[in-house]
């Protein structure tokens, strides 16, 4: 089997700093790779290794069978890179930000215009080719800053975390683009903090925390990881917390999720009838009596709160809900 990339015990210190600590890695040719993780989880750093920007501090990485370290500029020659910030120069037009991407490329004038207009009709950015990027929106930035990326017709694509900060409908937007560049044969590396765009579009899911792999697999595979059905309830106050949390431990506490701040406990069911009236009478018996009681399938939110003990949110949204609790 030929992959798009191997990452093989790669790690990477930093002093003490373990920013990559043992990870091995293996993504198939044209299929969507998904890397899901908090901040500081390791994914850029990743991305940084795959792409040449850094060197491992130990292992090997490859990329379409070419060690990163050995030989970087054939490693470049074969990936297309999209970073976390759109990396666009805000003076000049859209279509002269490809086109100076294609001449960096080494292509020729006549080829590298043509090769913009081609771009940007894709990602219709057509009816903004001759405005300066600074009149641009944040999402309309975004989708010039992968078409940068796409000038070289790379066979392996490399997207760190593209969608963080854009509105649902501009998101969707990408998702479409990323979907239409897989089905025409690129590789794509997609590290992201939404479990929905994991979801939507990842062929097969790694989650990566404090530098190391802690699971893999594809997004049905993951959510079976935590066996049937969960049940949650919301609990209508504070006070209530610590009791429900003793009253549905003694049922199970094993893959137990627990958030004080949103006062909502979840735990795994296997008999999911049965088990739903169960623990609902253990938690009446408490003298509990929650705001909501729910019963569905696990969610891939579910399996990263089991295996990492936190959310994933990006935080943009952390300080965007902050605000709106004030």
């Amino acid at each position: 089997m030929r992959y798009a990339f191997e990452l093989n015990n790669v790690k990477k210190h930093y002093g003490k700093v373990k920013a990559l600590d043992g990870v091995t890695l293996k993504a198939e040719e044209g299929k969507i790779f998904g890397m899901l993780g908090p901040n500081g989880a390791g994914k850029s750093t990743i991305v940084k290794v795959l792409s040449t920007l850094i060197e491992p501090t130990s292992g090997t990485a490859k990329v379409a069978g070419i060690d990163t370290v050995k030989n970087p500029t054939g490693v470049r020659n074969t990936i297309g890179l999209a970073g976390q910030f759109a990396a666009v120069d805000d003076f000049l037009t859209g279509k002269e930000n490809i086109q100076m991407v294609g001449q960096l490329y080494g292509l020729k004038k006549k080829i590298a215009k043509a090769r913009a207009e081609e771009i940007l009709e894709r990602l219709s950015l057509t009816d903004a080719a001759n405005r300066q990027v600074k009149t641009y929106s944040g999402g309309m930035r975004r989708r010039l800053d992968l078409g940068a990326s796409l000038v070289g017709k790379p066979k392996i694509l490399f997207l760190d975390e593209p969608t963080t900060g854009l509105d649902p409908r501009t998101r969707k937007e990408l998702w479409d683009i990323i979907r239409e560049l897989a089905k025409g044969g690129t590789s794509i590396l997609l590290t992201t903090q939404y479990l929905d765009e994991a979801d939507e579009l990842a062929d097969k899911i790694a989650v990566i925390d404090y530098g190391k792999l802690i699971a893999e697999g594809t997004s049905a595979q993951l959510k079976k990881r935590l066996g049937g059905d969960m049940v949650e309830f919301e609990l209508k106050n504070k006070n209530d917390f610590q009791a429900a949390l003793e009253a549905v431990d003694r049922f199970c506490n094993e893959n137990r999720q627990a958030d004080e701040d949103e006062l909502i406990i979840k735990i795994p069911v296997k008999n999911s009838a049965d088990d739903l009236l169960t623990v609902t009478k253990m938690i009446d018996e408490a003298g509990i009596k929650p705001s909501n009681i729910s019963l569905h399938k696990p969610t891939l939110d579910d399996v990263f709160l089991a295996l990492t003990g936190k959310k994933t949110k990006p935080e943009s949204e952390k300080k965007s809900k902050k605000r709106s609790k004030r």
